[in-house]
């Protein structure tokens, strides 16, 4: 169950993650959006929002680098294992705290409004229910960290990452006896990947890259020669 688990379930939750979101774009792409409700309670939604979107973004770059860098790249930075745990504490531990926030008015705002509640689908509350649980999982194994200062379970967990992304063999014996929140928080946030292509999180997917490049005025309307 362990290799299952850490050795081939990051490749079904990987592969549904890519083959399901490009199919969803293909064929349904109308769904592609993220059902906005702005209209309805419009100031819990945006501090919600605010707090939830930068929190998780910041938790979601901070682990891509912090699993996916080579550790002889922090290495040759100068940057110890110790200093490395510490500083995915404290940014982890404050971004985490962040997110939870809102992420809680987000689902208070859903739950609690009737029109809102209207408007939502089972899969709009689960998958907010799972990054929540997600969030305080991971909030939890701050205080497993500061246990090991030495910078030992991260580096397990480094190398294992790594060793997903780069098809290694026996890639799950990298974290056998690693503590159980940790484990928890992997499987968990593996299947947060493997529902993400059914859900409205597709939408982080869409950067709206040309909103960056347009230009500064926009023609509404061109007014013809003659009119008044």
């Amino acid at each position: 169950m362990h290799n299952f688990l850490f050795g081939i379930y990051p490749y079904i939750a990987l592969a549904v993650l890519a083959i399901g979101s490009i199919a969803r774009y293909e064929r349904d792409p109308f769904t592609w959006k993220s059902k906005s409700s702005q209209l309805l309670r419009r100031k819990q939604l945006i501090l919600g929002s605010v707090l939830f979107h930068i929190g998780v973004l910041t938790i979601f770059f901070g682990h891509l680098v912090g699993l996916l860098s080579p550790i002889v790249i922090w290495d040759m930075l100068g940057i110890s294992h110790t200093a490395k745990q510490l500083l995915a504490v404290i940014v982890g531990g404050v971004a985490g705290v962040a997110a939870l926030v809102g992420g809680i008015l987000l689902l208070h705002r859903r739950l609690m409004d009737p029109r809102i509640r209207a408007t939502s689908n089972f899969a709009d509350i689960a998958i907010l229910v799972l990054l929540l649980t997600q969030l305080v999982l991971g909030l939890g194994t701050i205080f497993v960290s500061l246990q090991h200062l030495d910078g030992g379970e991260m580096v397990r967990l480094m190398t294992w990452a790594q060793a997903i992304f780069t098809f290694q063999p026996n890639a799950a014996d990298n974290i056998i006896g690693i503590h159980w929140l940790f484990q928890l928080h992997l499987v968990l946030g593996l299947t947060i990947f493997l529902v993400f292509p059914f859900t409205r999180l597709v939408h982080m997917l869409s950067a709206p890259l040309r909103y960056v490049i347009r230009p500064g005025l926009q023609i509404v309307r061109t007014r013809k020669r003659g009119m008044r």
